[in-house]
């Protein structure tokens, strides 16, 4: 967790008021301070295409088995399930907002922590 986020200021106080509201477990909320804390703000014109935000679509590869999803993820208030899309305050939009492509991460899900790549980000 050494490498600092890119995040937009939106983003920022998204995640804030998200761990302010006590949505997030123990453990993701430990994890997210300490990200917000040593995060890049940027404008979204100013945001990298590489970084996962709202409205990208990002693959990725879980290290412990290699499988593969794609995830693509959208404000909140736009998420359906029917659309395949996905909260970026959801637990796995949480673990990638702010990551670059060809970046490794950990993150803790229900089912136990996980070692993530990060593959591709695409804007949609």
């Amino acid at each position: 967790m050494s490498k600092s986020l890119i995040l937009t200021t939106g983003i920022y106080d998204m995640i804030k008021d998200h761990v302010k509201r006590k949505k997030a477990t123990a453990i993701q909320e430990a994890t997210l301070l300490a990200q917000l804390k040593n995060a890049k703000q940027v404008t979204r014109k100013e945001l990298p295409l590489d970084v996962v935000n709202i409205d990208t679509r990002a693959t990725i590869k879980y290290l412990d088995n290699n499988e593969e999803e794609v995830f693509t993820f959208v404000a909140p208030d736009k998420a359906k399930k029917r659309n395949n899309t996905e909260s970026i305050m959801s637990t796995m939009g949480l673990a990638l907002v702010g990551y670059q492509a060809g970046d490794t991460l950990t993150w803790s899900f229900e089912e136990g922590e996980k070692e993530i790549e990060l593959l591709k980000v695409e804007k949609i």
